[in-house]
């Protein structure tokens, strides 16, 4: 089966969040699968942690190694697509993105963002849980 995973799922597996064995569970012997942008949010994560004192520079650094060595199918994000989604349901682009692959490829949505989930499941999007 083909997943599409958020930004958050995979960081949360690099930094070994409480989250983590859940999203292995939900996730081995699958296809993990991310729009293209998902490289870029990871950096913007992790910069955006290393501001707030939540991570140093050598943890940045480290932490994307690891994730480096999960693997994932990058897809093309249809930015159109994805920006109607977020104008429908007033939320941010890179959100949008993730929901735009899932529903494009008819796969199911795996994010720790509660938010995400709801417009998922209002777009009829699947949820891993």
């Amino acid at each position: 089966m083909d997943i599409v995973a958020d930004t958050n799922t995979f960081i949360a597996v690099a930094l070994n969040e409480p989250e983590k064995a859940r999203i292995i569970r939900l996730t081995e012997g699958h296809n993990l699968i991310a729009p293209d942008v998902l490289p870029f949010e990871i950096g913007n994560a992790l910069t955006a942690m290393m501001r707030k004192n939540a991570l140093d520079k050598e943890e940045v650094v480290s932490v994307w190694k690891v994730v480096q060595r999960i693997p994932v199918d990058l897809r093309h994000t249809n930015i159109q697509s994805a920006l109607n989604i977020a104008i429908k349901y007033n939320i941010y682009a890179y959100g949008a993105y993730f929901l735009e692959c899932a529903e494009h490829l008819r796969s199911p949505l795996l994010t720790l963002d509660l938010g995400m989930q709801r417009v998922a499941r209002g777009i009829g999007i699947t949820i891993l849980e």
